[in-house]
């Protein structure tokens, strides 16, 4: 059974409160995700002071705060990631964090992270790629906003540097996504496209997408994570509270057991039924010695401890080497 890679995103929804975050990797552990994901980000290098909010931030923070002021104060600075980091090997929970530019990829890379998160804003950004790709780790690669062509394309510049396994998500980045939008099955089409495995990063409200997607055969699901849906922040509104991430990897666990092996036999619990579910060929009436058998005299009928009637015409004709009752099963 292939256990699913589960990725609790707290992205910035700490606030910029040290104390916030590790409550937030306190709700990861004990949902049982497999890791916890922050962001790591230079505001300065990341946006422009003239660059707009995404609608979904519009609606979830102040409308008069420019995109870089709201992000400024969600920054973490290098003690924070050391004491986070720390943190989470106290928990026993994988630490990883997304860079969102070539300064954040070396401070990551100087921290020893093993795996590097790609956010889909960054899939276009050439001197990105190369650079997260020669750090030579594993990649995880989201696709949000993307096409085939444009995914290929990042990959191409990462395989050239990187030999690495690369597991791609796909993605919708509108918070909430409208459920007409998630478009699950492009999925199978990037699995099939560029032969890796794939997950699912979701951002719908819910959690049955990202059960779908596991059932679909996702080997990695990232969900955002808060602990108040209503707190003051760009995507605690579509973010699971802890209740729903426990329910949640409760469910993916579950869906992992119920795929099973593929072969179909009977299951180890349900063998005990089949001689109580299938049936017998029994007499129908009362038989005598020296009588053959008929579909006039013969029926099915439970219990299955005698010849199956997949054997019917193997026993029509036969005669009978001794009285059978009503209902005694044929031998």
């Amino acid at each position: 059974m292939n256990k699913t890679f589960i990725i609790a995103e707290v992205g910035v929804n700490h606030n910029g409160n040290i104390e916030l975050a590790k409550k937030l990797i306190d709700v990861a552990t004990e949902a049982g995700a497999d890791a916890v994901k922050f962001q790591t980000f230079k505001t300065e290098k990341l946006v422009s002071a003239t660059a707009q909010k995404a609608e979904y931030q519009k609606q979830t923070t102040d409308i008069d705060e420019s995109q870089f002021d709201m992000i400024k104060k969600l920054e973490l600075d290098l003690e924070t990631h050391h004491a986070l980091i720390d943190y989470c090997a106290k928990k026993k929970i994988m630490f990883l964090s997304s860079p969102f530019d070539l300064e954040s990829v070396v401070l990551l890379d100087e921290l020893g992270l093993q795996i590097f998160k790609i956010p889909s804003g960054e899939i276009t950004n050439l001197p990105y790629l190369e650079q997260i790709a020669k750090t030579n780790k594993e990649l995880i690669l989201s696709t949000g906003m993307c096409n085939l062509g444009e995914i290929e394309q990042a990959l191409n510049v990462l395989r050239k540097y990187n030999s690495n396994k690369i597991t791609i998500l796909h993605c919708n980045t509108e918070y909430p996504t409208p459920m007409e939008d998630v478009n699950l099955r492009a999925m199978l089409t990037i699995k099939e496209a560029f032969k890796c495995e794939v997950g699912y990063s979701d951002h719908t409200l819910g959690v049955e997408v990202a059960i779908s997607a596991v059932a679909l055969g996702a080997v990695m699901i990232e969900k955002h994570i808060t602990l108040d849906k209503t707190m003051e922040g760009p995507d605690h509104r579509a973010s699971l509270e802890p209740a729903e991430l426990k329910s949640m990897v409760l469910a993916i666990r579950n869906i992992e057991k119920a795929l099973g092996t593929g072969i179909k036999q009977p299951s180890k619990s349900e063998t005990k039924n089949i001689e109580i579910a299938r049936k017998s060929i029994v007499a129908s009436k009362f038989i005598q010695e020296g009588e053959k058998f008929t579909e006039e005299n013969l029926t099915a009928k439970r219990p299955a401890t005698g010849i199956s009637p997949m054997s019917w015409y193997d026993i029509i004709g036969k005669v009978a080497t001794k009285n059978y009752e009503e209902d005694e099963i044929i031998l």
